[in-house]
């Protein structure tokens, strides 16, 4: 029997393709009761007998409110338990330059990939404070400690991430809840397609924006498989004390140890060489 610290049943957010759908495959193999939920639903996706999948948008406040009370009423009907993990994979990426990426594409990345975490947190927190031991594990980045140029503003909302996590884990403590932010680098998935490009066909950044990006498309098409980010995401969940955040990959541990010792001129430098050219 596979050790439960957080109990069986888990909540996956972004859950109808890339990494959450590996964690939805992944999880439901190791016998946990997977609730699933994605804006776009599960209608063009076979799911196990064993994950329940319903349509939620993590933008919406009314949507994410009536999906919670559903999901965690089903969850204690059929278990008697209420949801003990939550995987927050609901994100997309947007491409552009700092200075004119249009407010209006910055505030929709923002509501999608740091506000629908809140959002939903702010349904499920106080049911989970009901039990005595809660797991929140949120799909961060390597662009949320090091910032990618004409990436900046998805690295800006992931670094909002990295610094909620942090404290929700000290708030938390008290109350049984514990996260983790899982920082994956560059990995195959429909993520690099669905790319948003902000970029005004008047910007003085646009051909070095169009190269940068097409680097990272580039390393993304070559990155790892989804399924190595669900791997570390199920070893955080059978962990007591699971860490602050974890690096997926040797060469991103190896990235951010180097991260903390160099001095952020070198990195800048780095990235330039890297990106920009």
């Amino acid at each position: 029997m596979p050790y439960r610290p957080y109990g069986q049943n888990i909540l996956i957010t972004g859950a109808s393709s890339g990494i959450g759908l590996a964690c939805l495959h992944l999880f439901a193999k190791k016998g946990y009761q997977v609730w699933a939920v994605s804006r776009s639903g599960a209608d063009h996706i076979d799911v196990p007998d064993s994950v329940r999948f319903s349509k939620m948008d993590v933008t919406d406040a009314n949507s994410v409110a009536v999906g919670m009370e559903q999901i965690w009423k089903d969850a204690v009907q059929r278990t008697q338990d209420g949801i003990g993990i939550i995987i927050h994979c609901a994100g997309y990426g947007i491409g552009g330059a700092a200075e004119d990426t249009p407010i209006a594409a910055v505030q929709d990345q923002m509501e999608t990939n740091y506000f629908g975490v809140l959002r939903v947190n702010s349904e499920i927190l106080p049911l989970m404070r009901s039990r005595s031991r809660s797991l929140v594990i949120v799909l961060g980045s390597i662009a949320g400690r090091i910032s990618i140029p004409y990436q900046s503003h998805y690295s800006a909302s992931k670094f909002a991430l990295e610094a909620y996590v942090e404290a929700l884990r000290i708030e938390g403590a008290s109350h049984g809840i514990h996260a983790t932010i899982v920082e994956a680098g560059d990995t195959h998935t429909e993520f690099t397609n669905k790319r948003v490009l902000a970029i005004p066909t008047d910007s003085p950044y646009l051909d070095d924006a169009k190269r940068a990006i097409g680097k990272m498309e580039q390393d993304e098409r070559k990155g790892y498989a989804p399924e190595k980010v669900a791997s570390v995401v199920y070893s955080v969940s059978t962990r007591r004390h699971p860490p602050v955040r974890i690096a997926v990959g040797v060469s991103y541990k190896l990235l951010m140890l180097a991260k903390r010792l160099l001095p952020d001129r070198i990195v800048e430098w780095i990235l330039s060489r890297l990106y920009v050219g």
